[in-house]
């Protein structure tokens, strides 16, 4: 799998069907790598990527992440391999444990101790059967990771790791870990504001719903931000971190210091200038679209 050293990362569900295929065709058009989507309340992430893949020819859609919860991990494997082998390769699969308002309220389910649970998927996973044509060759997993342990866990176990909601310091962090050889593909939020109370505005409204989960507040504490940085909507120096927003110059800045930091593929966000994920920027996909740069 060639996947390139850009991609994107957009939450569908506020999309019919025809209009995520057009929107999926525009990003392989402007000659991002990959597309990734995410799974919440809204479509199975394997039932979309199997529709983003048959609408697109080239575009790898990648799952940032899919639900360990959702299904077994038969269901999971055995879906991977399908979606694999239908697009010759251009599936990737990102899987992690979600939070647990996620699991144990919406899906009802016990949300178990994160990294054993996730090791024990992954190993079943693996000796999982499958009585139908093998892709050509095998598919890739990364793992959502945030902790050191999770970290490790997906360069012992997978291909790699899809930290989201991280910094260029995490990043080379992980890398330390994961080693090389494996995949470390982070998410950035990019916002095309330059104006600063605008964007920081709109740079919380974003965050707001992950500065009430437990997994992302446990992670930034680990990365030096205390009390005073998360609350309140999040402290400058936080929402600053988090979101690369300014200019088409500044943007790439923070993109690049991800790639510096040891990152193989940054998958960037695009929010609004209120601060939505659903309403997506293309002027910013645009500006950075990797189509015609040298």
């Amino acid at each position: 799998m060639e996947l390139g050293k850009l991609g994107v990362w957009v939450s569908m569900d506020s999309m019919t069907a025809t209009a995520a295929a057009t929107f999926a065709k525009r990003i392989e058009e402007r000659g991002y790598a990959a597309l990734w989507i995410p799974e919440s309340r809204g479509r199975n992430a394997l039932t979309h990527s199997s529709w983003l893949l048959a609408n697109t020819q080239r575009l790898i859609v990648a799952t940032g992440i899919a639900n360990i919860y959702a299904r077994d991990p038969m269901a999971m494997a055995n879906g991977q391999r399908g979606l694999d082998e239908q697009s010759d390769g251009r599936f990737l699969l990102g899987v992690g444990v979600s939070h647990r308002p996620m699991v144990q309220g919406l899906r009802g389910h016990t949300y178990g101790k994160p990294v054993t649970t996730m090791r024990n998927y992954l190993k079943a996973m693996q000796e999982a059967p499958y009585q139908a044509p093998m892709p050509r060759e095998r598919p890739l997993t990364v793992v959502a990771a945030l902790g050191p342990r999770m970290m490790a866990l997906s360069g012992e176990l997978a291909d790699g790791a899809h930290p989201y909601n991280t910094t260029p310091e995490h990043t080379a962090n992980a890398r330390s870990i994961l080693g090389p050889g494996k995949l470390l593909c982070p998410e950035v939020w990019v916002l095309l504001e330059t104006d600063p109370t605008t964007a920081r505005r709109a740079a919380r409204e974003a965050l707001s719903r992950y500065l009430q989960l437990e997994n992302y507040l446990n992670s930034w504490r680990r990365e030096g931000f205390g009390d005073a940085d998360l609350a309140g909507g999040g402290s400058d120096r936080f929402v600053d971190a988090m979101v690369a927003w300014g200019d088409e110059r500044e943007i790439r800045g923070r993109i690049q210091q991800h790639w510096d930091a040891g990152a193989d593929h940054v998958c960037i966000q695009p929010i609004s200038g209120q601060g939505s994920r659903q309403s997506v920027d293309e002027r910013v996909l645009d500006l950075l679209a990797p189509a015609g740069q040298s």
